[in-house]
């Protein structure tokens, strides 16, 4: 993976550094795996892979990865990241994933699995299936308070994961909820990733999907997650973490060599690399590409 100049770094290169897990397999691009793939070996050798993370892909969709990716991951140093979506049957699921470690080594690995559960019980029966070596993230509903099941990852070793939206009005949680999640995982010290609506910097109404005439909705910017994630590990409480998702005027963030500021408040940039590095780890997105040029159509890249 490239890096930033050291000389050029500024904070902004610390919160976004390996931040965006490409999921471009999913809606709303849901690419053929083939153009997905190709995609993915582009960003790889592209001057902005210090900011991409892992393929995403269904466990069951791993052999058709292997066979796709072949052409590019046969000359490579590194092998790919893999994240893989665990379905209803975690047992079968986490088997795909350890047949598929075992069958490509040196080329692609799977060190990240993501699912989901709706209590502590669930967490607790999925966790003897799935393999040791491997990062777990579990998505929860938000719509819950979310404490007793975050509270179970912690005894199981593992992270949270949060739905931030969807191609739906419904599926965008409130500000209240996710900032709620935020705090709950940063003080119980419980790493977390996030997943969909994601495609912008800064909140803001955006369309739904890549449809001509799709229906907008306000959606949550990349950049109002994880300083709100920031300010969460530093200690802020969850009205002033609202109160950062809601931003919607970019100006209000600033970024320089030293710290990272949302109109009075910051945060430096060693606390913002302990965010990243213990609680905000990344984020799914169907479009690397987007996030990306949205950043530099704001000056800020």
């Amino acid at each position: 993976m490239t890096t930033p100049n050291p000389a050029s770094v500024t904070t902004l290169q610390t919160l976004l550094a390996g931040l965006v897990d490409y999921a471009g397999l999913f809606p709303p691009a849901a690419l053929p795996m083939s153009e997905a793939v190709a995609n993915y070996a582009a960003y790889l050798d592209s001057s902005d892979a210090w900011a991409l993370g892992r393929f995403v892909v269904p466990a069951t969709r791993l052999e058709e990865l292997a066979a796709e990716a072949a052409r590019y991951t046969g000359s490579r140093n590194d092998p790919w990241r893999v994240s893989a979506l665990l379905g209803e049957t975690v047992p079968a699921d986490a088997k795909r994933v350890r047949a598929f470690n075992a069958a490509y080594p040196g080329r692609m690995v799977v060190d990240v699995v993501e699912w989901r559960a709706s209590s502590p019980a669930a967490v607790a029966h999925a966790a003897a299936f799935l393999p040791a070596d491997v990062v777990s993230y579990v998505e929860l509903p938000l719509q819950q308070e979310p404490r007793p099941i975050v509270e179970a990852l912690r005894r199981a070793g593992m992270r949270a994961k949060a739905r931030t939206g969807g191609t739906t009005v419904d599926s965008i949680p409130s500000s209240a909820h996710l900032a709620r999640f935020i705090v709950c995982c940063a003080r119980l010290g419980v790493p977390f990733k996030v997943t969909a609506g994601l495609h912008h910097p800064v909140r803001g109404d955006y369309p739904l999907t890549y449809a001509p005439g799709a229906q907008s909705a306000p959606m949550f910017g990349f950049l109002n997650v994880f300083i709100a994630a920031a300010f969460a590990y530093t200690g802020f409480d969850a009205a002033t973490l609202e109160r950062v998702l809601d931003e919607r005027e970019p100006t209000a963030f600033q970024f320089d060599e030293r710290r990272l500021h949302w109109r009075t408040r910051e945060v430096t940039r060693e606390q913002l690399e302990g965010a990243r590095s213990t609680l905000a780890f990344a984020f799914g997105s169907c479009s690397f590409r987007e996030p990306i040029d949205d950043l530099c159509q704001l000056g800020l890249l």
